[in-house]
């Protein structure tokens, strides 16, 4: 599989650990980011394209689009490519180094567009406004179960009517029977795509208490009671989903 951007090679864990410590977005994982993602998310280049034509179709002029969670900035790349170079864009990730990184590779890339880069926690109050879309690509996953409805209440009245969230995840199978098969197939993935068994075992541990899926059903009712009214799904592919969620004009 192509890696994207000129990112390092993942080995994060390739050698073992004794002792798997809770995963973190710091210098280390920022390094291999782009290649961690490329072989660990199905089709993340085509959901990557989806957001970014979906974004262009819901833009309004004058308004905002915000990335949630922006990491390297590949999502606000892709989406740039589609919009007209008034739109602003506005990245928030609570991880410094995934800004700096960011801030070059927008930079690399061209933008001629304004943007702001603001580092901040999504289990706080955001300083959203004006926003026509918002994305959460792999985003809510991290955030404490506590804290989700909260943070999509703060997105629904941040955005304005007739605007969009859209929302990619791992996800849980409604069945318990379907979630272990869907499992065995993307660790199969993963296979695939050169992570060895110790890599995909440390992985798993390190996201156990840190990454936590919910089934697609809960993201629906959490959706909606944040007050959107009208959701769909636009990708899935066995425990990963892609869903669009709209505020009413």
């Amino acid at each position: 599989m192509k890696n994207v951007g000129n990112a390092n090679q993942d080995q994060v864990f390739k050698d073992e650990i004794m002792k798997v410590s809770d995963f973190k977005f710091g210098t280390t994982v920022v390094n291999v980011f782009d290649d961690m993602v490329s072989r660990s998310v199905p089709f993340y280049g085509e959901t990557q394209r989806m957001l970014a034509e979906i974004a262009a179709d819901h833009v309004k002029e004058g308004s905002f689009v915000y990335d949630l969670g922006c990491s390297t900035g590949t999502t606000l790349i892709e989406v740039d490519k589609l919009m007209s170079s008034d739109i602003r864009f506005v990245g928030i990730d609570e991880s410094r180094e995934m800004l700096d990184k960011c801030d070059l590779k927008l930079k690399e890339a061209g933008f001629a567009r304004p943007y702001d880069l603001i580092a901040g926690d999504l289990h706080q109050e955001l300083p959203i406004q004006n926003a026509s879309v918002v994305i959460l690509c792999l985003t809510l996953q991290f955030v404490r179960p506590l804290y989700r409805e909260r943070l999509l209440r703060n997105i629904y009245n941040g955005l304005n009517p007739g605007g969009v969230l859209l929302l990619v995840e791992k996800v849980l199978a409604e069945s318990s029977v379907f979630n272990r098969d869907f499992i065995k197939y993307y660790y199969n993935y993963k296979r695939r795509n050169h992570y060895s068994e110790m890599e995909i075992s440390q992985k798993r541990e390190a996201l156990e208490n840190v990454l936590i899926p919910y089934k697609l059903s809960e993201n629906t009712l959490l959706l909606k009671e944040a007050g959107f009214a009208d959701c769909e799904v636009f990708f899935k592919w066995y425990n990963f989903s892609g869903m669009i969620a709209y505020k009413k004009l």
